[in-house]
């Protein structure tokens, strides 16, 4: 049974047929210590589909679910299905435009994706890319959050987020990253083909892809205290890449 609002599908044979019908799992919880044919059935299918799955209590499955019959498991489920990358360049090929995406480097917070999801679409992004592992993925939650945009702003998921940069690299398209220690914005060139990388809530972009960007960009701040909501600060960064393309 999927329940609408969170996007769970809970019960052995509901995850099993979930897996077998190709629908987009986002993360597999199961019940710490269960071994037997049935779960051994939907880990296979989960590691054949690259799925994260987390192991947990069974009070834990308990405060997750919605139907009070869980059989220790329980998928979260894409409420809505992803792109591909060059669906994505596609899209920015027919407007005739220079590609302008948004990266997502482990965010994990549903609010947060929905926010940025909306602000990909307000500053005329053409997608927004995001991470297979240690994120939050297309769930109601985050389709509410966005206050409609997840129906008109394509959203792709990689297996790898650093490799993806690379191959985009080869495309002519340029990377910025969000980092405090990085170049004030307004000293940098972000016209062009670019990707724009926002980093994880609490530890911001990681190394590795952190390196792969051709820039890193800071935004100056006169506060108090020393960095911005990462949705923010994806807003802050994407609608100064607006200005700088529309001045062309």
């Amino acid at each position: 049974m999927q329940d609408k609002d969170t996007g769970y599908i809970e019960g052995r044979n509901a995850v099993r047929e979930a897996f077998q019908a190709g629908r987009t799992i986002d993360r597999l919880f199961v019940q710490e210590g269960l071994k037997d044919s049935a779960i051994s059935t939907i880990l296979r299918a989960a590691r054949k589909s690259g799925v994260t799955v987390r192991f947990v209590s069974k009070e834990r499955l308990d405060q997750m679910s919605e139907t009070g019959a869980h059989q220790g498991v329980i998928a979260s489920a894409a409420s809505y299905s992803y792109a591909t990358v060059d669906e994505i360049l596609s899209a920015a090929q027919q407007k005739g435009e220079a590609p302008f995406l948004f990266l997502l480097d482990g965010i994990e917070d549903p609010h947060n994706l929905g926010a940025i999801i909306r602000t990909a679409n307000l500053a005329g992004a053409h997608g927004v890319i995001i991470g297979k592992n240690r994120a939050v993925g297309l769930t109601a939650t985050v389709a509410k959050a966005s206050a409609g945009a997840i129906n008109y702003t394509p959203v792709a998921k990689v297996t790898n987020l650093g490799n993806t940069i690379e191959q985009l690299k080869e495309k002519g398209i340029w990377f910025v990253c969000a980092d405090m220690g990085g170049t004030t914005m307004y000293d940098l060139d972000l016209g062009g083909p670019i990707g724009l990388v926002i980093g994880n809530e609490g530890s911001g972009v990681s190394r590795l892809v952190r390196e792969k960007c051709d820039f890193t960009a800071s935004i100056p701040m006169r506060g108090d205290i020393d960095s911005l909501n990462a949705s923010v600060a994806a807003g802050v960064l994407g609608f100064e890449i607006v200005r700088q393309r529309m001045q062309g």
